[in-house]
């Protein structure tokens, strides 16, 4: 998490400069090779995604580039302040640069990937920066795609164990949800608001068997009957 100082700093001590336009236009014609993504994912934050995954696969970099976005998407998700800043329409250039630097050092060593550099220097630059937390969920789906990888998301009320999740994930790996000589990559997420039930997620598909989806289509019923 960003330290308050480091957000006052944006405001009050951040160097009024420009980003380096050669590692932008860097960025970009490494995007232009002929190396297409995986899958197609869509939006802006799709577009960008994409582009950033060619730069990455024409640089060889495709796995440094994936922990850093990984590292990126998880400090803009458990960072609420952090993520309202990135949103703010009327960014300075100085401001621009004090959030890219405090951003690279949130990163650590991860931030030494100059294709995640100029990723980020480009947004900035396109005054995109509000999008990076769409742009690592999206360039999460590309590099599971490219891996073979199909995710699977479980949420339930409470934190399954171990047990339960295994069995989830055999049983999901032999259905036709799961293409063949593909992997599944499974992830447990709480969410107390569904009572009860599981809500599985897989690819694009949802399957709902949380208690609070079956209390709605019953109060759905009973709101119709009467």
């Amino acid at each position: 998490m960003l330290s308050r100082q480091a957000f006052r700093a944006i405001r009050a001590a951040a160097p009024q400069r420009t980003f380096a336009r050669a590692s932008v236009r860097n960025y970009a014609a490494a995007a232009t090779q002929d190396v297409k993504p995986p899958i197609a994912v869509y939006g802006l934050d799709g577009t960008y995604a994409s582009a950033l995954y060619t730069a990455a696969a024409k640089s060889a970099s495709l796995d440094p580039t994936a922990k850093a976005l990984s590292a990126l998407g998880d400090l803009v998700a458990k960072d609420v302040k952090l993520d309202k800043i990135l949103s703010t329409p009327t960014l300075s250039e100085g401001d621009k640069t004090a959030i890219v630097a405090e951003l690279q050092k949130s990163m650590g060593a991860a931030a030494n990937n100059e294709t995640v550099k100029n990723f980020l220097a480009t947004l900035a630059a396109n005054n995109r920066l509000s999008i990076l937390k769409g742009v690592c969920e999206k360039f999460t789906e590309l590099i599971n795609a490219s891996r073979g990888e199909v995710e699977m998301v479980v949420t339930s009320a409470t934190q399954l164990d171990n047990k339960t999740l295994n069995r989830l994930e055999n049983a999901v790996a032999k259905s036709q949800f799961v293409g063949q000589g593909k992997k599944l990559k499974v992830t447990n997420t709480v969410n107390t608001d569904i009572v009860g039930g599981l809500v599985v997620e897989i690819g694009d598909r949802t399957i709902d068997l949380s208690v609070s989806s079956k209390i709605a289509k019953m109060n759905k019923l009973l709101t119709d009957t009467l």
